[in-house]
């Protein structure tokens, strides 16, 4: 086989599992971020899959509207996202602020230790509904059990 007949393969070889990944990430995105009849943005919707990867137990609970990037509302008081925040979508795929800009989402996130939100997780409707401190004072005296990864209060 020619050598660059063996270049262009090992490429699409490499490339395919991006490109599914890519397209993936762009139908599920054109999900959560279709309108309903009101005209308003959609958000915490039910999904049938399940987090890849759990929300650390150092989170807090809050509502955040997006603004102009980076600038935020976190539970109505005026906050910032940190420089090299993380937002994690509904499927953990890593979301730029500016796509968010304008919407309402019920999330846990962290804080830097200068006060700006760090990482933030956009929460499905079940995650949403599920009990979470909202202040660290709650969580100091809530008990939480790591292998069913539910707070209880006291």
């Amino acid at each position: 086989m020619p050598r660059c007949l063996k270049t262009v393969l090992a490429t699409l070889a490499l490339a395919a599992p991006a490109l599914a990944l890519a397209q993936s990430a762009v139908l599920n995105a054109s999900e959560t971020s279709t309108s309903s009849d009101s005209g308003q943005p959609v958000s915490n919707p039910d999904t049938l899959q399940g987090r890849a990867i759990v929300i650390p137990r150092q989170s807090l609970r809050g509502d955040v509207v997006f603004g102009q990037p980076p600038e935020v509302s976190l539970n109505g008081k005026d906050a910032r996202l940190a420089p090299g925040a993380r937002i994690r979508d509904l499927n953990n795929l890593l979301v730029l602020s500016g796509r968010l800009a304008g919407q309402r989402y019920k999330v846990n996130y962290t804080v830097d230790s200068y006060g700006l939100l760090m990482n933030v997780w956009l929460l499905t409707a079940a995650e949403a509904s599920q009990l979470w401190p909202t202040t660290a004072e709650e969580a100091a005296t809530w008990s939480y059990d790591p292998v069913s990864h539910i707070w209880t209060k006291p």
